[in-house]
């Protein structure tokens, strides 16, 4: 772990489904490196497909990122150690983020502990280690362009919409025409 991010100037929350395509992936990744090279920081957990995708991107810009793991070791494969990089890592979410995902997922009490952490992180990814500093935005990819999660009950990506949703951080989604010409804008 190294010391914590320089002061960037925005951050982000970049997630979305295991399941994303690969031109998506590349999207991601292509605007990681772009957003890292303006000073934004981004928020990722590390999870296969949109997550690695933001983190290589950021890496290769040299960019900020903040790792918010659900347990010490998760994807140590994909690490990267980039020099110029700054990576700031939490290892497991914080009691109050495990209580906060609580209230955003219907079927809390139904779940393992491994699934409860990832869930949990998710809390941080959108509100910072401390659960007070939003993201100034959520970009992520869904199947069905969701901005809410109203209906990924299960799903992590799910989860932090919700979360988003409830805490007024902006969501671009990626499988929104839209919202991607809002990022091409986006500095």
């Amino acid at each position: 772990m190294s010391a914590p991010p320089r002061s960037p100037a925005h951050a982000y929350a970049g997630l979305g489904s295991r399941e994303t395509p690969e031109d998506m992936l590349a999207l991601m990744e292509a605007l990681g490196e772009r957003l890292a090279g303006q000073r934004w920081l981004l928020r990722t957990g590390l999870s296969p497909g949109a997550d690695q995708a933001f983190y290589r991107g950021a890496l290769s810009s040299g960019g900020d990122v903040e790792l918010y793991l659900p347990w010490p070791g998760f994807e140590a494969g994909a690490r990267l150690g980039i020099e110029g990089a700054n990576v700031h890592e939490l290892a497991q979410p914080s009691a109050a983020a495990r209580e906060l995902a609580r209230r955003f997922h219907g079927r809390w009490d139904a779940l393992e502990p491994p699934e409860r952490q990832l869930l949990a992180r998710d809390a941080h990814e959108v509100l910072g280690a401390d659960l007070k500093s939003p993201a100034q935005v959520l970009v992520c990819w869904t199947a069905d362009g969701s901005i809410d999660g109203e209906d990924l009950y299960d799903d992590g990506t799910g989860q932090a919409l919700r979360i988003a949703s409830e805490h007024g951080v902006p969501v671009l989604n990626l499988a929104r025409p839209d919202d991607v010409e809002q990022l091409v804008r986006l500095q």
